[in-house]
C-alpha cells in the first residue's frame, strides 16, 4: 500500500530515520576510543543531538568517540545542516535527474520559504555558500589551532568550522581544554561569527550576497538582521552586567575579556551553544536570561531553533500597534498580515506549551533544581546545547523527554503537530456568527 505522506509527516519521519541510522553506527565499537559499545539511548540521544544540530552530550565527544565516531558525528550535524531534502535534492541532481514537483514541495517546507518559484536554485547556492563559509572559518581557526595541535590541528579547525555554521556547539578538544580559547579574540569571535551567519539563514544570506544594498533588501531580511542585532546586542550588555563580578565566569578577566566573553555567550546562547565557560557557575539571573535568549533563537531557514526572531519581531510589532490604539501591525513601513500575526502567537504559544509539559514532567523524573530543568528543557527545545551540567546524569525518561524537545525544536512545533495530526478532509464551508468577548 502506498503512504500518501504530508510533507510535514515526510520531513520528521526523514529526520527520525536518519537518527536511527546515525545511533546505530554510534553504536559500533569503533566509533568508541576503547572499543565499548554505547548504550541505544545514548547513541540515540547524541545522534538525535547531532542531527538536530543541539549540541547537548551524554558523553564527551572529545574523549570517548574514536575518529571514526567523530566522523559519523560531524556527517550528521552537516546533513542536519542542510535538511534532508536539501541532500535529495542535491544527489538528484548529481546523477541527473528533473527534480518533481512533490520533491520541490517537500524542499520548500524544509527550508521554510514561502514560496515555491527558485527552489531549486536556492539549494545550490546555499550549498555552495556554505561550504565557501565552511572553509574560510576553517583556515581562518587552522591560524590558532595549527601551532598547538599540529595537523591534527586542521582537522580539528574544519570540524569546529562546520559545528559552529551549522549552530550545532559540538566540540573534540575533550574535556574543558576548549575552556583554554575563551579569552583568545580570533578563536571566539571567528566561532562567533560562523554562529551568527549559520542563524540569520540562507535566504538573507543569499540577499545580502546578491543585492547588497539595504534599500534592496526585502522586509523578510531587514527584520531578520535588524532583530539579530538588538539580540546581540542586548544579550552583551544583559550579561556582561550580570556577570562582570562573578569570578567563576567572566569576573577574573580584563574588561576587553569580559566584553568579549559576553558577546561570545549572547552569540552562542540564542542557537549553538558553543560554551567556552562554566554555565554551571552562571547565576541564576544570568541562566534565566539565556533561557529567554534561547527560547528567542535564530532566523527562520537557518539550522538554529527557537521561535524565531521574526516570530518575536512581529509578535512586538503587534503589541505595540495595540498600546498606540492602531489597527495594523507595522514593520519598516509594510503592514503585517493578520494570518502572520495568528502564526507567530501560536508558535510562541505552543513552544512556550511544549516547555512547561516538558519541565513539569523532568521536575517529577529529575532531582535537580527547577531552573536547571528549565534551562535544559529550553536549550533542548531551541536546539541550543547549553547546558549547566545535568544532561549525563539524566534518567532514561528524562533522556527521552529531552530527545523529543530537540525532534520538535529542529523540524518546527507547527511542522511536529501538523505531522502527527489526523489527516482533516476538505474544510467545511460553513461560516458561523461572530461575538464579542471581555479580555484583558
Amino acid at each position: 500500500m502506498k503512504l500518501n505522506l504530508s510533507p510535514y509527516q515526510i520531513l520528521t519521519v526523514s529526520f527520525s530515520s536518519l537518527i536511527l541510522c546515525g545511533a546505530f553506527l554510534l553504536m559500533l565499537p569503533a566509533a568508541s576510543k576503547d572499543g565499548s559499545c554505547l548504550s541505544f539511548i545514548d547513541a540515540l540521544f547524541t545522534a538525535t543531538s547531532a542531527v538536530c544540530v543541539t549540541g547537548l552530550i551524554v558523553v564527551d565527544t572529545g574523549t570517548y568517540f574514536s575518529t571514526f565516531g567523530q566522523i559519523v558525528i560531524i556527517v550528521l550535524i552537516q546533513i542536519g545542516g542542510f535538511g534532508i531534502m536539501t541532500i535529495t535534492t542535491i544527489l538528484t541532481l548529481l546523477i541527473g535527474r528533473r527534480i518533481q514537483l512533490k520533491s520541490r514541495l517537500f524542499a520548500q517546507e524544509s527550508l521554510n520559504q514561502l514560496t515555491l518559484g527558485g527552489i531549486v536554485r536556492l539549494i545550490k547556492m546555499l550549498v555552495k555558500t556554505t561550504f565557501i563559509i565552511e572553509f574560510i572559518g576553517a583556515v581562518i581557526l587552522s591560524f590558532r589551532l595549527y601551532p598547538d595541535y599540529g595537523l591534527r590541528g586542521i582537522y580539528l579547525a574544519v570540524w569546529h568550522s562546520v559545528s559552529a555554521f551549522c549552530n550545532a556547539g559540538f566540540d573534540i578538544f575533550g574535556g574543558t581544554n576548549i575552556f583554554r580559547y575563551n579569552t583568545d579574540p580570533l578563536f571566539c569571535l571567528t566561532i562567533a561569527f560562523l554562529i551568527i551567519i549559520g542563524g540569520i539563514g540562507y535566504n538573507v544570506t543569499e540577499e545580502i550576497l546578491l543585492k547588497r544594498s539595504w534599500s534592496k533588501f526585502s522586509l523578510h531580511t531587514k527584520v531578520v538582521l535588524i532583530t539579530t542585532a538588538v539580540l546581540l546586542f542586548i544579550g552583551t550588555f544583559v550579561l556582561f552586567l550580570l556577570e562582570y563580578g562573578n569570578p567563576q565566569t567572566i569576573g577574573n578577566w580584563s574588561f576587553m575579556e569580559k566584553l568579549n566573553g559576553a558577546f561570545f555567550l549572547s552569540a552562542t546562547s540564542r542557537t549553538a551553544g558553543y560554551t567556552l565557560m562554566n554555565t554551571g557557575a552562571l547565576s541564576e539571573a544570568a541562566l534565566f536570561f539565556i533561557i529567554i535568549l534561547m527560547f528567542c533563537g535564530a532566523s527562520p531557514g537557518s539550522t538554529g531553533g527557537g521561535v524565531k526572531t521574526t516570530t518575536i519581531a512581529i509578535i512586538f510589532a503587534t503589541i505595540y500597534s495595540i498600546i498606540r490604539g492602531k489597527d495594523e501591525a507595522i514593520l519598516f513601513n509594510r503592514r503585517i498580515e493578520h494570518d502572520l500575526i495568528i502564526k507567530a502567537l501560536t508558535i510562541f504559544c505552543v513552544a512556550a506549551l511544549f516547555v512547561v509539559v516538558a519541565t513539569m514532567i523532568l521536575c517529577l523524573t529529575e532531582n535537580f533544581s527547577f531552573i536547571k530543568i528549565l534551562f535544559e528543557v529550553t536549550s533542548a527545545l531551541a536546539t541550543v546545547g547549553l547546558s549547566t551540567g545535568i544532561t549525563a546524569e539524566l534518567s532514561c525518561q528524562g533522556k527521552a523527554v529531552i530527545i523529543l524537545m530537540m525532534l520538535i525544536g529542529r523540524v518546527g512545533v507547527l511542522t511536529f503537530l501538523m505531522a502527527i495530526a489526523m489527516r482533516m478532509g476538505r474544510k467545511p464551508h460553513i461560516g458561523y456568527p461572530s461575538e464579542r468577548i471581555s479580555v484583558g
